[in-house]
């Protein structure tokens, strides 16, 4: 499944909506995550602040029954690389949110699924590799600490 640029155009119009939504509030908001959550019956792309509240939503096309259990996979890169490219263009710069709030993908029960973009003053985590082994490496480390 691959995004066309109509589709594309739609999703990044989203965000926008949610960027300037949080770029005309006064005062600096307190939100730690802005959930995107992709709909593969109804081909809907949903947004939500912390509260549940719907921040924006459009349709995609390409995602209506599709059927596959790599779809979140497939949505998860193509979100990724958006949410990168837009943070790369220094969209997301004027947002009144205070630092650190992520980007996260989550399915239909709300559950999250990945961390898309992490924003923060001075670390920005695009990727989970980073992270990947830290709880094995934190628990050989406690263990050899408490060994000796």
């Amino acid at each position: 499944m691959k995004l066309c640029q109509q589709s594309k155009s739609s999703v990044e119009s989203a965000i926008r909506k949610v960027v300037n939504h949080y770029s005309s509030t006064s005062g600096q908001t307190i939100v730690t995550d802005i959930h995107l959550q992709p709909n593969m019956t109804t081909g809907e792309l949903y947004i939500f602040d912390d509260d549940d509240n719907e921040l924006a939503d459009t349709m995609i096309n390409e995602w209506i029954n599709y059927d596959s259990d790599a779809f979140y996979d497939i949505v998860e890169s193509d979100l990724r690389t958006l949410l990168s490219r837009m943070n790369d263009e220094e969209c997301f710069a004027r947002m009144n949110i205070l630092k650190p709030y992520s980007f996260v993908l989550v399915d239909d029960l709300k559950e999250t699924i990945s961390d898309l973009l992490l924003i923060d003053d001075d670390t920005l985590f695009i990727n989970d590799e980073l992270l990947k082994g830290l709880d094995e490496e934190l628990d050989a480390f406690l263990k050899d600490l408490l060994e000796k």
